[in-house]
């Protein structure tokens, strides 16, 4: 009886003890950090990477406190990626409180997808909390850059399409200055001797990327749409591209209509030959490489036929019967 009443009593001294060196890792020690810190969380990291990234740099001491307070408090799948900001002298208990609720947050990480219009890259970044729409995209479509020696008309087309770490305090400016900065990173090497080659200036390619990137989905398909349209251009056909028409339409269409097709607008190739005026959306490498470096063929046409890819055909009775086929 004696034996496990003092069983009982060291079993509570433990959990005393316990309690006493959580409660103080998590609420009184103040040690950590030892002055102002930045840490950037990546995207996709687990919350046992956050914590081992805040225990190396110094912004928490006990790791393994930390890691059991945060299960307890369902915190560990809340944790944010960005960019944060840790004052000194903080407890365990405020470290995770700020990456829950951002407070210490400095900057976040958007992806922008490729084929978004500037339009849509506006919406994304106001719908992460970093401004305006509107002034984002009065930015865009205000400014302009030198590519290849020639100056854009607006930043359409030339938002390359990435994962950013964008700051809370961000404006337009520096937003667009990143995303074009980003580009011309990007620009493939030797991009004015190949659209020169071509004919072309590299904005120009930088449209005709544009359409590949919304008309094509397959990879493999990319140089040979460049193709088509190069053959086009050649011959002074008119492009015929939906994409082109639905960039200036209102409200998105999913099938572009007849009506549709008489909508007066540069951007409507099939009314006018040659490219419209601007990019119709940010391109990725992929369709920026197919449009510098066509695949030669035959082709004057091509038709969806699903599953992302296309059938191509070299003389109109061959489009018609695919369309006929595949457009049931």
């Amino acid at each position: 009886m004696r034996a496990a009443a003092s069983a009982v009593a060291v079993l509570i001294l433990i959990a005393a003890v316990l309690a006493g060196w959580f409660g103080y890792a998590i609420f009184a020690d103040r040690s950590h950090p030892a002055e102002i810190t930045h840490v950037i969380v990546p995207r996709g990291s687990t919350f046992h990477d956050i914590a081992d990234q805040l225990a190396k740099n110094g912004v928490i001491g006990n790791i393994t406190a930390f890691r059991v307070y945060a299960k307890l408090r369902h915190a560990d799948t809340a944790a944010r990626a960005g960019a944060f900001r840790f004052q000194p002298h903080v407890s365990a208990a405020n470290v995770l409180a700020q990456l829950v609720s951002g407070g210490a947050q400095i900057a976040k990480w958007v992806t922008i997808p490729e084929g978004f219009t500037a339009k849509q890259i506006a919406q994304r970044l106001q719908e992460n909390g970093l401004g305006s729409a509107q002034a984002y995209e009065q930015t865009f479509m205000h400014q302009s850059i030198v590519v290849g020696g020639v100056r854009t008309k607006n930043l359409e087309g030339y938002l390359f399409p990435s994962t950013y770490l964008v700051p809370l305090d961000a404006t337009p400016q520096s937003v667009a200055q990143m995303m074009t900065a980003q580009f011309q990173r990007e620009l493939p090497p030797g991009a004015a001797q190949k659209a020169k080659a071509h004919g072309l200036t590299v904005p120009q390619a930088i449209v005709l990327a544009s359409l590949i990137e919304r008309e094509a989905k397959a990879d493999d398909e990319r140089a040979l749409m460049a193709g088509v349209y190069y053959n086009r251009l050649r011959i002074g056909m008119p492009l015929e591209v939906d994409a082109s028409i639905e960039y200036v339409l209102p409200q998105h269409h999913d099938v572009i209509t007849y009506g549709d097709l008489k909508t007066d607008s540069p951007y409507n190739t099939y009314l006018h030959q040659g490219l419209p005026p601007t990019p119709i959306a940010n391109p990725g490498e992929p369709s920026i490489v197919a449009a510098l470096n066509p695949k030669p063929s035959p082709y004057l046409y091509y038709v969806y036929k699903g599953n992302g890819h296309h059938a191509f055909a070299k003389t109109l009775a061959e489009q018609t019967a695919n369309i006929a086929k595949y457009l049931k």
